[in-house]
């Protein structure tokens, strides 16, 4: 990439649901991806058990692999996103760990809005307690407009109620997060390729490894061990969500495409790499990255004898992978027409240049 924006993942939930303990579980198994993390206050995070490395200012620690973690009030979130997203720093991904009565719909205007060149946004993260929704929502109604913007919804601590009832809640909550990604957690147990990229360890499309997607390698026995004994890599991890390697030497329609992608199917949380949109441009690629209802385009220049290619990574939840398939095949255009610019319109609604960052604030149509 010749530009590198920082995905700044808003993680949010009520007293309780178990945030503190899924960003925990992040940092432990960040799989060598830099990991910016920025809460309230250090009082839950496990300094201890992540080898402290020093301090680096008054509020800031710096973690094992390299991540940072910085402690903050609303006052200096700006300061510390600006400190984080700064290249010299070598983060992959921020993670904002939100007050549990915190107003999360603020927070993503904010980064929408945000005039940071070096960071984009990476989605609202919205945690419940399986074990205690009823009686959250009787005593924060406002949950559920919180779960009607979010673009993941990690239902947490499904381990403490039975299977009816996690299925119960589960019904609940799809219905009111609409079109977000729903999994569900015990002890804030995610696999991390629902918030970033890990290390590659093959073949590259942007941040994204193939590689890493395709093998489960990471749950090989020993490899993580000793955080806790509850069996974390289990098998199951990857239960929650489906992911889709997608690649065409065939370059893609873009009105096609953007018809699929304007309405993609629910669940369908993160898209990231690159098309190839044949003549309506032969002079670039474009990078995609989507995360929930947020998408946008980053024109890039074809290098010399770069192989043409779309190549993209889907990831969501409750997905029809072979139908999506088919939908992004009859995208191709095999007998593309001569170019015509218009058929771009729908792509550069998307496009955001350098230089129009003071103009970054979103269509609501986009979110």
């Amino acid at each position: 990439m010749n530009r590198q924006q920082i995905p700044v993942v808003v993680l949010a939930g009520f007293l309780g649901s178990g945030k503190t303990t899924l960003l925990n579980h992040l940092l432990h198994h960040s799989g060598g991806s830099r990991i910016g993390a920025i809460v309230n206050d250090f009082g839950s995070i496990e300094i201890d058990a992540m080898s402290v490395a020093g301090q680096l200012g008054d509020s800031t620690v710096s973690l094992g692999n390299g991540c940072l973690c910085c402690a903050v009030d609303a006052s200096e979130l700006d300061e510390y996103l600006e400190r984080l997203a700064r290249p010299s720093a070598g983060i992959d991904v921020i993670v904002i760990e939100a007050s549990g009565l915190a107003e999360p719909q603020e927070l993503v205007k904010m980064l929408l809005a945000s005039e940071n060149p070096h960071i984009v946004y990476g989605g609202l993260v919205e945690v419940v307690d399986a074990a205690e929704f009823d009686a959250t929502r009787e005593r924060h109604p406002e949950v559920d407009r919180h779960l009607g913007i979010a673009d993941l919804v990690v239902v947490n601590k499904a381990d403490r109620v039975p299977a009816d009832e996690r299925e119960r809640v589960l019904e609940i909550v799809r219905g009111l997060a609409g079109r977000a990604a729903v999994v569900s957690a015990s002890y804030g147990r995610v696999d991390v390729e629902l918030f970033f990229d890990r290390a590659p360890v093959g073949e590259r499309v942007g941040q994204l490894s193939f590689d890493d997607l395709r093998e489960d390698d990471h749950d090989k026995p020993g490899e993580h061990g000793g955080h806790g004994g509850h069996g974390e890599h289990d098998g199951h991890l990857h239960s929650a969500y489906e992911s889709l390697a997608f690649t065409s030497d065939v370059p893609m329609g873009p009105r096609p495409l953007m018809a699929l992608l304007d309405s993609r199917p629910e669940g369908l949380y993160r898209i990231k790499g690159y098309v190839d949109f044949g003549t309506a441009d032969p002079r670039n690629r474009y990078e995609v990255h989507a995360v929930g209802r947020f998408l946008r385009f980053y024109p890039q220049p074809w290098g010399p004898g770069e192989p043409r290619l779309t190549q993209l990574v889907l990831i969501g939840s409750g997905v029809d992978v072979p139908a999506l398939e088919k939908e992004l095949e009859a995208c191709r255009e095999y007998a593309p027409q001569a170019a015509d610019e218009r058929s771009m319109w729908g792509v550069l609604r998307y496009v955001q240049e350098p230089e129009e960052e003071q103009e970054a604030a979103e269509d609501p149509a986009a979110f």
